[in-house]
This record gives C-alpha cells, structure tokens and sequence, in this order.
C-alpha cells in the first residue's frame, strides 16, 4: 500500500534510524532529518534527499509524521517532550526506540494532553533489516492513528502490526527479545558442544537447520559464531539495556524469567570480557576457553 508523500522528521540516526530515514526519503515523503551529533544530520542529507536541521524542535515544525529511535527511556521523555512542544496540533510522534512499556504510555498521555498522538512502535530486524527495509513492526496507540502512519512506515518494512492499546508495542518487543536470548543461549552451547566432540560445526549446523532446530539466529549468525566474527550491530550493551527492561516487567506484572535472568548475567561477562560492543550471538566467547 502507498501513500501520498507527506512531511516527516526523523529524531536519532543511529545504525537503526539512518537507514529508516533513508527509506522514507526514496519512498518520496519530504524528510527532516536531526541528530545529537550534527555532523551525522549533515552527512544523511548529503546521502539523501532531505534536509539536516540543528534541533529536535525545529525538524519537527510542520511535519505531519515525527519518527524517532534513540537510547532508552530518558532519551524518549527528554527528545519526545521537546519533539511534543514543537510539533504542529495533531500529528503523530511514532517512537521506534526499544524502551520501557510505562514511558510509552506516559508519552501517550502527554501526547493526548498537548494536541497530538503517540505510538509505541519498536523493530525488530537489526541493522541489516532496516538497511534493506524489511523490519518488523510492533505497535501500540489508537486503531485509526495506526491505520494512518501505516503505509508510511511500510516504506522500512515488511511486517507492521498493531498489538493493542498503548505500551503493547513494547510489550511486544520484550518477548522478542527473551526469546532471542534463549535461541542464543542454546545455539552458543550447541556450538561449543560441537567443538569439544570434535565434529566439524558447520557442517553439523548446515544438517540441523534443516530440521526442527531451524531459526534465524542460526541461518544468520551460526557459521559467523564458529568463526569468532561478532560485527553485526546489536551490541550487547544495548541487550543488556533491553533485558533489564524485560526484567523490570515482569518483577511488575508477576511473570517468571529465569533463563532470561541467567543468559542477562551471561551478557554482562561477556561485557567483563571487553564484550560490549561485540553483537549478542557473542554468548559463544565465554564458553569457548
């Protein structure tokens, strides 16, 4: 479904939000680009159609979409307020950043108290999902401000939905995100198993991913494992960021983690081992000795 060009900005351009952005601009909608550090607003406009502007506030003047994907919680209240305070009445502020579910609903009701409309929408995909634009969406906030923004982010995306009311977004994210802790968990130990019997792991990797241990994590990141190659953008700082998030909701909803908690004490010793900036299918490095 397309949808005819209209005026965005996008707030953080980071190895997510660049690539989006860039989406948008060849998808023909009038893009705004801002960033903490100026100098990558200025270096996205002169890769794309689009403008660089020196603030939050005043990419956001006049655009009917506001895009943003930055750190965690803070950064969405503090670069969300001002994008708010600055934005024209009833446009939307769609916020892609993985954060918690309570700040989602907080902005939510500060979005609805100054005129304008919040959703929830965290990706899952990594870097080279938004690279390519097929990242998955999941959303929350309002049935018919969903339906609008939609099509537009389709531009980025192959796979968009709308998860319930506000915060289900995130919600949403949390499970993604325990679950790829556990598929990592297993296949670094599957892995390292391979070595210590002696079996030529991709070779055993090519045979079992064509049965019913298949799965993303070990037709994109198997054969890279066995290699020692941990390049691949979703640092384990920021999934240590995002399973405290998972955590801190389930202490609150009731739910019960403890393989989530044991593989988030994993992530902080490959941290220990100068890890963190190494990509999350890294579990792998504390096994090996």
């Amino acid at each position: 479904m397309t949808t005819a060009p209209l005026s965005v900005a996008f707030l953080g351009l980071g190895v997510m939000g660049g690539p989006m952005a860039g989406h948008l601009a060849k998808a023909g909608h009038a893009v705004t680009v801002s960033n903490r550090t100026q100098a990558k607003a200025d270096a996205w406009a002169a890769q794309h159609p689009g403008r660089a502007a020196p603030s939050p506030e005043s990419a956001v003047a006049g655009a009917d979409i506001v895009f943003m994907c930055v750190g965690g919680d803070d950064d969405v209240r503090a670069v969300g307020g001002a994008a708010l305070a600055a934005m024209k009445p009833g446009a939307v502020l769609v916020d892609h950043t993985t954060a918690s579910a309570q700040v989602a609903r907080e902005m939510a009701d500060k979005a609805a108290s100054t005129g304008h409309h919040f959703l929830d929408a965290p990706v899952s995909g990594g870097q080279a999902g938004a690279e390519n634009g097929v990242l998955t969406v999941m959303v929350g906030g309002d049935p018919a401000v969903f339906e609008r923004v939609k099509p537009v982010m389709d531009a980025y995306s192959r796979s968009v939905v709308l998860m319930g009311p506000a915060g289900a977004g995130q919600l949403t994210k949390m499970v993604n995100q325990i679950c790829i802790a556990g598929l990592l968990q297993g296949l670094s130990e599957a892995l390292a198993f391979a070595g210590k019997a002696g079996l030529d792991a991709k070779r055993a990797l090519d045979v079992i991913s064509k049965g019913a241990a298949q799965s993303w994590q070990m037709e994109n990141r198997g054969h890279t494992m066995v290699d020692d190659r941990f390049d691949f953008g979703f640092a384990v700082d920021w999934m240590r960021k995002d399973l405290g998030i998972c955590l801190d909701e389930a202490r609150a909803n009731g739910a019960t983690l403890p393989m989530t908690a044991l593989v988030d004490q994993f992530y902080g010793d490959v941290q220990a081992m100068g890890g963190g900036r190494w990509d999350t299918s890294s579990l792998i490095k504390r096994l090996r000795g």
